[in-house]
C-alpha cells in the first residue's frame, strides 16, 4: 500500500498484522483528517442548480450575490402622498399610483399625487407625505407636520446593489433565505450536489431474515447505516452484502462509482479480515489506520486511487461544399479525477456506529458544503461517573434530562440498546468524567424524544 501522508503512532502499541508500531490516530485528530479529505474531494465539484421550491434546507455551493439592485427602484414605505416641493401641494386628478404600476412623473413643485405602500414613486418626488400626516381641502394637500425631503422613500440600493454577497458560501437555505433570494432575483440556487455512498456489508455469518441460529447472526448495520447516512444528507446508491471473499470485495470497491463506499468489518486482524489487503491491492492511501477511541478503533478511512477524466475532443462535420479534409478541434478543458474515499468501520453495531461519527459523518459534511454550518457539539455536565478508557477516548450514548447528560449503560461495541435509547454521544476523554464534567456531546440525527430515562443496567462489553 502507498502510504503517502505520515500516519500517528500510539506508543507502547503493537500492528498484530505487521509487527509494527499501530498507527492509531488520536480521536480528534482523526475527525480533522476526514473534513481535509472530504473538502479535497468537494474541490472542483459543480454545483447543481436546484429550484427555490426544492432547496429548504440545503446549504449554498457558492456565495449569494445580488442580481440587482434592492430595492430595485425608488418605492413608497408608505401609503400616503408623493409630493413635489414645499407644500401645500395641489392634488392630482388621476387615481392613486399602486404597487407594480409605473407612475406619470410630477410635473412640477406643488404637485400631490396618492401612492400606495410598495409603489414606485414618480420621477420628480421630494418626499411621501403619510395618510395620517396630512389632511385635504379639495384641491388642497396641507401636512400635519414639517416633511423632510426623501422621508418615507426607499430608495433605490437601500438594502444592496447588484453584485453585493448577500450571504456566504455554506449558509443553510431557511424559508428567510428562500425570501431573499427570490427578492434578488433568483430562480433556483447553487447547490452542492449531494455526496453519493455505497454501503458494503461484508461477513458470511450474517442473516436477513428470522433468528438468529447455528452461529449466524442478523445483520444490524445493513438496515441502520442507509437511513442514518440519508438523514445526514447523502444519497445512498446502494446496500451490497458481501460475503468473506476478497476477490468479490476487491472488485466492489473499485468499481464503485460513489463518493464514498462504507464498509463494516474486516478492519481488524483476523483471518477473514480482507479490508486492508484490497485496499493495498487497489493503490489506495490510508489517510487513518486506526483510531484511538473506544468502542471502534479499528475504524479506517483511505483515499481510493482515481484516474482523471481526459479531454474529450469535439469532433467537427465538413460542409458538404468543402472537401473532407482534418478540421483542427479545441479539446473541453479537463475536468479534475474523481476523488473517491473508503470509510471502514468496524462490524460490531455501536463500534461501527462510533466510526460513522468519526469518519463519515465528517467527511460528508465537508463534501457537501455542510461542515461550515455544522453546530459545535454543546458542553453538557454528565450527570453520573462515567468509566474512561486509559489512553483513548470514550462516546458513550447519552439522554439528555434537566441540562444534563445521562449515561446509558448498555454501551458495549456489540450493543445497540444503549443507542437506540440514546439523543447524542457523550466524548469522554480518557481516564472518565466525574459527575458534573462538562463533555461535548455529539447530536444524532434525528429529534431527540422526551421522557423518562430508559432504564438500563450496567453492561460494558
Amino acid at each position: 500500500m502507498t502510504l503517502k501522508e505520515p500516519l500517528p503512532v500510539a506508543p507502547g502499541t503493537d500492528d498484530a498484522r505487521a509487527g509494527q508500531p499501530h498507527r492509531a490516530t488520536a480521536w480528534p485528530e482523526a475527525r480533522a483528517a476526514a473534513v481535509r479529505a472530504g473538502a479535497s474531494a468537494r474541490a472542483g465539484r459543480a454545483p447543481l442548480g436546484v429550484p427555490l421550491g426544492q432547496a429548504l434546507g440545503q446549504v449554498l455551493a457558492e456565495p449569494l450575490l445580488a442580481l440587482t439592485d434592492l430595492p430595485p427602484f425608488d418605492t413608497s414605505a408608505m401609503d400616503g402622498w408623493a409630493v413635489a416641493g414645499p407644500g401645500p401641494w395641489t392634488v392630482r386628478a388621476e387615481g392613486a399610483v399602486l404597487a407594480g404600476q409605473t407612475a406619470v412623473a410630477l410635473a412640477a413643485d406643488g404637485e400631490a399625487v396618492r401612492i400606495a405602500t410598495g409603489a414606485r414613486v414618480p420621477a420628480g418626488t421630494t418626499a411621501v407625505v403619510r395618510t395620517e400626516h396630512a389632511r385635504t381641502e379639495d384641491p388642497l394637500l396641507h401636512a400635519l407636520r414639517e416633511v423632510v425631503p426623501g422621508q418615507d422613500i426607499r430608495p433605490r440600493g437601500q438594502e444592496c446593489r447588484a453584485g453585493d454577497e448577500l450571504l456566504p458560501a455554506g449558509t443553510v437555505v431557511t424559508p428567510a433565505v428562500l425570501g431573499l433570494a427570490a427578492a434578488a432575483g433568483y430562480d433556483e440556487l447553487p447547490i452542492p450536489p449531494r455526496p453519493r455512498v455505497e454501503i458494503l456489508v461484508l461477513g458470511d455469518e450474517l442473516l436477513t431474515t428470522g433468528l438468529p441460529h447455528d452461529g449466524l447472526i442478523r445483520d444490524a448495520l445493513g438496515p441502520m447505516l442507509g437511513p442514518w447516512l440519508t438523514a445526514l444528507g447523502a444519497d445512498v446508491l446502494a446496500t451490497r452484502r458481501i460475503g468473506d471473499d476478497a476477490e468479490e470485495l476487491y472488485a466492489a470497491v473499485t468499481g464503485s462509482a460513489a463518493d464514498l463506499v462504507l464498509t463494516t468489518g474486516g478492519t481488524a486482524a483476523g483471518p477473514v479480515d480482507h479490508v486492508h489487503g484490497v485496499l493495498a491491492k487497489a493503490g489506495a492511501t490510508l489517510l487513518v489506520d486506526g483510531v484511538k477511541v473506544r468502542p471502534g478503533h479499528p475504524m479506517l478511512l483511505a483515499r481510493l486511487a482515481a484516474e482523471p477524466t481526459r479531454p474529450v475532443p469535439t469532433p467537427s462535420e465538413p460542409t458538404p461544399s468543402e472537401p473532407t479534409r482534418p478540421v483542427p478541434t479545441r479539446p473541453e478543458p479537463a475536468r479534475p479525477p474523481h476523488v473517491r474515499h473508503l470509510v471502514g468501520l468496524p462490524g460490531n453495531p455501536l463500534a461501527a456506529v462510533s466510526g460513522l461519527l468519526t469518519l463519515a459523518q465528517p467527511l460528508l459534511a465537508a463534501l457537501s458544503g455542510t461542515a461550515a454550518a455544522a453546530p459545535v457539539p454543546p458542553r453538557v455536565p454528565v450527570q453520573d461517573e462515567v468509566h474512561g478508557h486509559p489512553y483513548d477516548t470514550r462516546l458513550v450514548p447519552v439522554v439528555r434530562r434537566g441540562g444534563r447528560a445521562v449515561p446509558l449503560r448498555y454501551n458495549g461495541p456489540a450493543m445497540l440498546r444503549g443507542i437506540a435509547a440514546a439523543d447524542g454521544l457523550a466524548v469522554v476523554p480518557p481516564g472518565g468524567a466525574r459527575p458534573g464534567q462538562e463533555l461535548d456531546v455529539l447530536d444524532l440525527p434525528w429529534p431527540a424524544a422526551e421522557g423518562a430515562v430508559p432504564a438500563q443496567g450496567a453492561c460494558f462489553t
